[in-house]
């Protein structure tokens, strides 16, 4: 069996202000997030990971180097573009409270209709070709470690999508599950690399403090 651990990566002044990252937007991580590195590393210090990989994008490759720290891990972190942000085109960088109105046709369907969310109104990604690269990434590796553990840093929006595609899951269960916070541990596991099972989700409690589990941003 494979047991694969998601994180999400840590807290951003962006994550603070409430503005979409992004694919290609990316913003410091807050100073509070590397305490919160450390605990995610000290909670997941008793497993045993054959590999970690991470998305390119900083905010998660750091997260990523900050975690590892605290394991028992030894090997490479790897790099990834499978497991990046989706891509959000112009709604990068913007506040939430004005792609609302900019974009609200868009946004009413990433909100409530996500079978309609594909990104050509805003030169962005979309949900069907991120569930895909994340989905083709995750079940090439449990091919490849069939009885191993793996450690995933990405990004809320990227883990949503890609997660419920590992689930079969139709596209608004996302809203009904609800979010995943920075720093944040979510498990699956998987017999035969094409069917998953949740073990964790959203998993916080070594933090020691509220969080917000939105896919918001």
């Amino acid at each position: 069996m494979t047991k694969f651990y998601f994180v999400r990566h840590g807290q951003t002044e962006w994550n603070l202000e409430r503005r979409f990252q992004g694919g290609q937007g990316d913003s410091n991580l807050l100073p509070s997030s590397y305490d919160d590195m450390a605990k995610v590393g000290k909670f997941l210090n008793y497993v045993d990971f054959a590999r970690v990989f991470a998305s390119p994008l900083k905010r998660a490759r750091i997260t990523a180097i900050n975690i590892v720290k605290h394991l028992n891990y030894h090997g490479r972190l790897s790099l990834r573009s499978n497991i990046a942000e989706v891509g959000l085109g112009k709604w990068e960088g913007e506040l939430v409270a004005n792609v609302t109105i900019n974009y609200a046709e868009s946004f009413k369907n990433y909100r409530e209709d996500l079978d309609k969310f594909e990104g050509k109104e805003f030169e962005g990604e979309g949900y069907t070709k991120a569930e895909k690269r994340f989905v083709r990434f995750v079940k090439n590796i449990a091919k490849q470690y069939p009885n191993d553990n793996i450690l995933i840093v990405s990004h809320g929006m990227a883990l949503s999508f890609g997660i419920n595609g590992l689930l079969e899951q139709p596209r608004m269960t996302i809203r009904q599950r609800g979010g995943l916070s920075n720093t944040s541990t979510t498990v699956l596991s998987t017999s035969d690399g094409q069917h998953f099972t949740v073990d964790d989700w959203n998993n916080t409690t070594y933090l020691n403090k509220k969080q917000s589990a939105s896919t918001t941003i």
